[in-house]
């Protein structure tokens, strides 16, 4: 009988397995965290990041997602605010367990949100902000790894295409600034002042304005008498539009030539026929020039119903990191940060993105995937929508 009872048992033990030895149950999604301006004056820059984000993850997903995962995005309204943009980091990191972020559309915000990644050693790639400094808050040899990337054009660069238009293209040499007093806005005064002292020239006027600003009359007559021949600005859709509908009702006509902003919607439909041939750097402008960007129009119509995009470069640099930040994770076979951050420094995967083709687009010293000019193009309102300023722009784009 007690041999009988023990066979028993050992049959019993081989036909249900301990809950050890049970199959795991598949990993759950992969969870990246965006952060940008969703409601505001900043709007028009994160909607059109996020939606760029939400397409490239939709496609990634339709493909099978990353690792056999699907991709989720956990999205945060930071109000292009820095002490919301810290929190909002935070609640990602702490309380949703993201493995990655993207997003972020204002400097002030990065700066002072992104160090919440480092900390954690979770990469964000950097889809809209474009202060000098974000890729640049961590260095060696006081943070050996750097976990913060970028996909948008720098205001270092941006500074130089500005003042090559003003002053190399157009042979203008008495420039005067604005700038909004936000940290875009001081630091992009900066890198202007820094390349006009280049070419030995000081702008007459520099003149500096709040969010909001409902008046710039003040500002523009001291540049108007200053005899200042073309302004240059950093700032956002609103107040650049009360900038040129100022210039109007001053009777003054002088170039308006900017930083990537002066593409926003909201100066665009503010400042209406006012606005007609203000000039910005762009890492994209909505034309089909490439089957991978007519692609990308079509997509973006078919997700939202319009054709219009409200600023194509937030859109474009939106969809592009979320390529990349996934090649990083496939690459990495894991969702481990450092993991994710050495995959980011050494792709191997060519990623073709509406910017441009990524090939090992950041190393250990390098963050940026745009460190030239010549990845960028110059924009001009015409007709109430960004096109290329030069035909040799569009072919140039065509070629990419």
């Amino acid at each position: 009988m007690l041999r009988l009872l023990v066979a028993l048992l050992c049959l019993v033990s081989l036909a249900e397995p301990s809950v050890a030895a049970a199959p795991a149950s598949p990993a759950g999604p992969l969870r990246i965290g965006v952060s940008g301006p969703f409601t505001g004056g900043s709007s028009p820059m994160g909607i059109s990041m996020r939606e760029g984000i939400r397409i490239a993850a939709a496609e990634i997903n339709a493909g099978g997602g990353v690792l056999g995962r699907p991709v989720e995005l956990v999205e945060r309204d930071d109000e292009a605010r820095n002490e919301r943009g810290a929190q909002v980091v935070q609640e990602l990191i702490d309380r949703e367990h993201v493995v990655a972020g993207l997003g972020i559309a204002n400097t002030g915000v990065a700066l002072a949100s992104q160090r919440f990644y480092q900390q954690a050693r979770i990469p964000i790639v950097t889809s809209v902000a474009t202060g000098s400094l974000i890729t640049k808050q961590f260095l060696p040899p006081q943070h050996p790894d750097n976990f913060v990337f970028r996909v948008s054009a720098s205001d270092t660069l941006q500074a130089a295409m500005i003042v090559a238009e003003a002053v190399d293209r157009r042979g203008i040499r008495r420039v005067a600034i604005f700038h909004d007093a936000t940290n875009y806005g001081q630091l992009g005064r900066e890198d202007l002042e820094r390349t006009l002292s280049e070419r030995n020239i000081v702008p007459v006027a520099v003149e500096r304005f709040q969010i909001p600003q409902p008046d710039m009359s003040s500002q523009l007559r001291r540049a108007r008498q200053a005899g200042a021949e073309a302004i240059l600005t950093y700032g956002i859709g609103p107040e650049l539009a009360q900038i040129v509908n100022g210039m109007a009702r001053l009777n003054w006509h002088v170039p308006l030539i900017g930083s990537w902003t002066l593409a926003m919607s909201n100066f665009i439909d503010n400042a209406g026929p006012n606005g007609e041939g203000a000039r910005m750097p762009q890492t994209f402008i909505p034309e089909p020039t490439t089957p991978r960007r007519k692609a990308f129009l079509d997509a973006w119509k078919n997700a939202t119903g319009s054709a219009r995009i409200p600023v194509p470069p937030a859109a474009a640099q939106g969809y592009d990191s979320m390529l990349l930040l996934a090649a990083a994770i496939r690459q990495a076979g894991s969702t481990d940060g450092d993991r994710i951050r050495e995959a980011l420094e050494n792709l191997q995967e060519r990623v073709e993105g509406v910017i441009m083709t990524y090939n090992r687009p950041f190393s250990k010293e390098r963050h940026e995937t745009i460190n030239s000019v010549h990845d960028i193009f110059m924009g001009e309102v015409q007709n109430g929508r960004v096109v290329f300023a030069y035909d040799e722009d569009r072919r140039r784009a065509s070629r990419q």
